[in-house]
């Protein structure tokens, strides 16, 4: 044990009670044992805390304007070598954290990325989401690095806690200019969050849309890329979609909805409209 790094996973989470416990639960199978868990609550009005403290007696409240404060909050809070940033609503493999430090200690990688796939039990668009998540596997431009070194952390800024939408690719994209090295693993997180209907789609991406203004703005050339409907990961998986021809009618569907919402959102926002409280 004295010889494994400590790793602190921060979680922030607002009225998160609905999957935190399934959560935490998969941290706490981890084969890798030498962990601390942080929770960086958002005033939430659940039993979330409630269920938080049962695994953790690191949890803090704040009142924070959205999750990249709490994460760095969070990474304050830490005596780990290295963070791991994990929302609520995901799940993780059990070998996940023990291949993470194994692949920065030997190898001398100082961020890892970690695949995260769909929960398909979920919904029809859970599915959907499912098939484009996995696309995503191996892919260099849609990709955010949520396990690192903590001492990178104060180099490039931490999170920006400007953004709401897309935060995890700003800091990715940071990462790269800094120059460090950032790695894969095989073990993956599952999403339980996901969609059940189009309206959740549309809500949520209305409210990215109306905030993703400082996103492009600060990442032009990479970060325009990543927001781009049309990805060369579909392209390379193009057989994955003729394999699924429901699937891929509601993926065509899902993205309709997902980028005219977030559209009419973005136009908003550069309107000077204001921006409404966060959907739940």
């Amino acid at each position: 044990m004295n010889n494994q790094p400590l790793v602190s996973i921060v979680i922030p989470t607002k009225n998160s009670g609905r999957f935190l416990e399934r959560c935490l639960d998969s941290i706490k199978k981890q084969t890798y044992r030498n962990i601390e868990i942080i929770v960086v609550d958002n005033k939430s009005d659940d039993n979330t805390r409630k269920v938080a403290r049962r695994y953790t007696d690191k949890v803090f409240v704040v009142d924070a304007g959205e999750r990249s404060e709490q994460i760095n909050f969070g990474i304050k809070k830490s005596k780990g070598k290295y963070v791991y940033r994990v929302d609520s609503d995901f799940i993780l493999d059990s070998n996940v954290v023990k291949e993470a430090v194994e692949k920065c200690e030997k190898e001398g990688y100082d961020a890892i990325c970690i695949h995260n796939t769909s929960d398909p039990t979920v919904s029809f668009w859970a599915r959907v989401r499912k098939l484009e998540r996995d696309c995503y596997k191996g892919d260099e431009l849609n990709v955010g690095a949520r396990f690192f070194r903590k001492d990178i952390v104060k180099e490039i800024g931490g999170f920006d806690e400007r953004l709401v939408a897309a935060e995890d690719y700003d800091f990715h994209n940071r990462l790269l200019k800094a120059g460090y090295k950032i790695g894969r693993i095989k073990a993956e997180e599952i999403h339980l969050g996901e969609p059940k209907s189009l309206w959740e789609v549309a809500k949520k991406h209305y409210y990215y849309g109306k905030t993703i203004v400082r996103f492009i703005e600060k990442n032009r050339g990479r970060g325009i890329k990543q927001l781009n409907p049309i990805r060369p990961a579909f392209i390379r998986h193009w057989k994955e979609f003729a394999r699924h021809p429901l699937l891929t009618f509601g993926f065509i569907v899902y993205q309709l909805v997902k980028y005219f919402s977030g559209g009419l959102g973005y136009l908003k926002a550069k309107l000077g409209c204001k921006v409404y409280n966060k959907p739940k």
